[in-house]
């Protein structure tokens, strides 16, 4: 499985203004604060309800900063085919998404007033051909998670379901136990 989306869920007050992150991202370009990534464009979709938010574009894939059906959110969307299992195409996506929220929380911007707990997250396949949302895609897909997920939070302290309709992208909703540690 190629094209990853990582969600990672975020907390902060309801009248945060997403704009912030113009700025930002725009910084990050000038500075190339993103590993292995060639950061070209900042694209401002606030205006669409339930939709991208704030895009930063790299060549390899999509950040995302967002609120959606209610809640904030980061997304990496990995775009260019990477080598490799799917466990280490998975893990470059979440390692995207961590490092992107990581940075973002630490700038003045949104220093204090967003949060990325890693209590939560969602994994998906940008691929309805080769990953569509059927159990069988789920099965296959559920131990790479299982064997990511396990490296960043205690095995078993989490919770994995699907999530979403057959005709939407193959999702896996992780939530981790209230007793869990570690972070994503």
């Amino acid at each position: 499985m190629q094209h990853f989306v990582v969600r990672l869920f975020g907390d902060g007050p309801e009248n945060l203004d997403l704009g912030g992150a113009i700025p930002v991202f725009h910084r990050w370009i000038q500075r190339s604060a993103i590993p292995d990534h060639l950061l070209i464009d900042v694209a401002d979709y606030r205006h669409v309800p339930d939709g991208p938010g704030v895009l930063l574009v790299a060549h390899e894939g999509l950040f995302s900063l967002h609120f959606a059906h209610g809640r904030y959110g980061l997304s990496y969307t990995r775009r260019t085919v990477l080598d490799g299992s799917d466990a280490h195409r998975l893990r470059q996506a979440l390692t995207a998404a961590q490092g992107a929220a990581t940075q973002l929380v630490a700038e003045p911007e949104f220093a204090g007033a967003l949060r990325f707990p890693g209590q939560e997250l969602e994994i998906s396949v940008n691929d309805r051909l080769l990953a569509p949302n059927t159990p069988e895609s789920y099965a296959r897909l559920e131990p790479v998670v299982r064997s990511v997920l396990d490296g960043n939070w205690p095995s078993g302290a989490y919770h994995l379901a699907p999530a979403g309709e057959r005709r939407q992208l193959l999702r896996i909703r992780a939530a981790r136990q209230p007793d869990g540690s570690g972070s994503v």
